[in-house]
């Protein structure tokens, strides 16, 4: 995998008054990340992944806090029955940043192949 593929790289603190990430890299970050959608206000970004039942959503649940705890990166987390909603955004910066791009590229490595 190139070193500059999102799911190589590292989550990094982010400096008091750093702003979110501008539209152009966020738009040439964004082929990496081809089944996220962007919130219309472009301050987060977004999917959902279905599974076949309850154990096997709460196997995805853990694991992707396993990364988040691993990045000290946190989504926002809706879970059901068979699905979960996973949103990344950064409250101190008020939109994205990169952090959020790579927590989106390695939640992606944990997708279901069945």
């Amino acid at each position: 995998m190139p070193a500059d593929m999102l799911a190589s790289q590292q989550c990094q603190p982010i400096a008091r008054g750093t702003p979110p990430l501008d539209g152009a890299t966020v738009t040439a970050l964004r082929p990496q990340l081809p089944h996220w959608s962007l919130a219309e206000d472009g301050g987060s970004l977004y999917r959902e992944f279905r599974f076949r039942d309850f154990y096997a959503t709460m196997a995805f649940v853990n694991a992707l806090a396993w990364i988040a705890h691993q990045q000290d990166h946190h989504p926002d987390l809706q879970v059901g029955y068979n699905r979960c909603l996973v949103t990344w955004s950064t409250h101190a910066v008020g939109g994205l940043s990169r952090n959020d791009l790579i927590c989106a590229a390695r939640t992606d490595a944990l997708e279901p192949t069945a």
